[in-house]
């Protein structure tokens, strides 16, 4: 096949969110994860779903929402004085404080259940208004006081330390490390290559951070069940130090899974790339993880990402307007495989080699004596006439 046959990807229309529609196809299937990382998935019939979130009820009460955690904590602290107001109020009856007011009693000023709860209140919330105190002759109160400010104190230590631990949660920075809306697939020193672009909208940057990339395949079987399958992607620069918004770069060779794939296949495949950034923040040295996905539609054929970073007096400039937005560029629409085959970079699988001939690579001898090697890269003109 010779280098005018091929074609080159139209110029395609995409949506505001970077979503390609071409030819009115959109996801056969659900997404196994959603832009902002989280997987699709619900689980059903856990063995001792409910036992396994008490007993990790620290990790449960940091991940629920906030509402949720006030709600828990209010009622922490209010049914905590009801309890222990319920408690002096019971002592209060056994005494004889109610009947006998000329009696010494446990509680000073405690002659009914309101003056109870406000005593357990002001107990464990060391309001002290001197108003109402302990007795020195009702050892049963001084234990129960005793017991209800030690209790106070490991309330306190927990709430305090969900609320940390919430408002410090890796999901919060996740979120100002972001990656572009689509992935796009162009030429890189005559190779075809993935790339996707990811940036860091914080001024504080992270220490280190590792980019990984797998391929997934949601399998759905006749029965109903469903199978999933995992392909890691080779990246080229797998850690880097996200100061400027960086093009993440796979490219597509022979060990790729989508080196055998055109456009054509790639408009109708049905897999998920799974993207994931893992760093550690220089402010707090938490480990985070930013992660998303593209499917073949978010998949942008022959474009690449504008240039986001300029040099204006003695600093660079990065634009975040332009983070998600690219530009066309001729691209072939066969496969990585079909163009380096095109290209003489692999031997045709339909030509054997003759004997006495001489093999791909080793270069002919021209009239002048001279060896010219036959596996020289291209230019851009030769890319052209692609």
């Amino acid at each position: 096949m010779s280098f005018e046959s091929a074609q080159y990807t139209p110029f395609l229309h995409y949506n505001d969110t970077g979503v390609g529609k071409e030819n009115g196809r959109e996801g056969k299937k659900p997404r196994y994860m959603q832009k902002d990382g989280s997987c699709n998935l619900t689980f059903q019939r856990v063995p001792g779903e409910w036992k396994l979130y008490v007993i990790d009820i620290f990790t449960t009460l940091v991940e629920i929402r906030w509402r949720l955690m006030f709600l828990t904590f209010a009622l922490s602290y209010i049914l905590s004085w009801l309890f222990f107001g319920l408690l002096y109020w019971v002592i209060a009856l056994a005494h004889g404080d109610v009947k006998d007011p000329s009696r010494e009693p446990c509680v000073y000023n405690v002659r009914s259940f309101t003056a109870a709860f406000l005593f357990s209140l002001e107990t464990q919330t060391t309001i002290g208004y001197g108003f109402r105190g302990m007795a020195e002759n009702c050892a049963v109160a001084i234990v129960v006081v005793t017991v209800q400010d030690v209790l106070s104190c490991f309330i306190d230590v927990f709430v305090i330390g969900i609320a940390v631990a919430k408002m410090a949660s890796a999901r919060k920075r996740a979120q100002t490390v972001g990656f572009s809306n689509c992935a796009v697939i162009n030429l890189r020193d005559n190779q075809m290559c993935l790339s996707w672009r990811l940036g860091d909208f914080r001024r504080n940057h992270m220490v280190e951070g590792t980019v990984r990339a797998q391929l997934v395949r949601c399998t759905e079987h006749h029965s109903g069940s469903a199978s999933v399958s995992y392909r890691d992607l080779d990246i080229q620069n797998g850690n880097i130090i996200l100061a400027t918004p960086t093009t993440i770069v796979h490219q597509i060779d022979a060990g790729s899974p989508l080196y055998g794939m055109s456009l054509q296949d790639l408009r109708s495949d049905d897999f998920e790339l799974v993207v994931s950034f893992t760093y550690t923040s220089d402010t707090t040295g938490i480990l985070h993880q930013t992660r998303a996905s593209y499917t073949p539609a978010e998949i942008r054929w022959g474009q690449r990402f504008q240039n986001m970073l300029k040099a204006k007096g003695r600093c660079y400039k990065v634009d975040y307007a332009l983070f998600h937005l690219t530009t066309a560029v001729p691209v072939p629409e066969v496969s990585a495989e079909e163009y380096d085959r095109r290209m003489h970079r692999l031997p045709s699988p339909h030509i054997r080699q003759r004997p006495g001939r001489r093999a791909s690579g080793q270069g002919t001898r021209d009239a002048s004596g001279k060896t010219s090697d036959a596996t020289e890269s291209t230019n851009d003109s030769d890319v052209a006439a692609l």
